[in-house]
């Protein structure tokens, strides 16, 4: 939250917002950072152009994405396609 309030102009700030949002079951806020997130760039409309990013090319950060970041994405609303 503190990284919002620095530069709300970053969508990964709120895709990661949103994803932590999800994972901890606050639906409200999750459906609105990732709105924001996709509102400020349309690379954050589905988790497949998501996962193309460079940062997660290695095996064990997917892995971890995997299991937080995507799954929070996914609880947040993001389409898989």
């Amino acid at each position: 939250e503190k990284a919002r309030s620095e530069n709300a102009r970053l969508p990964f700030v709120h895709a990661w917002l949103a994803a932590a949002y999800g994972l901890k079951g606050d639906n409200e806020r999750a459906h609105a950072e990732l709105a924001e997130a996709e509102q400020l760039n349309e690379g954050y409309g589905t988790l497949a152009t998501v996962k193309k990013s460079p940062w997660f090319a290695k095996p064990e950060i997917r892995a971890l994405a995997d299991a937080t970041y995507f799954a929070g994405l996914r609880k947040a609303g993001m389409p898989e396609q």
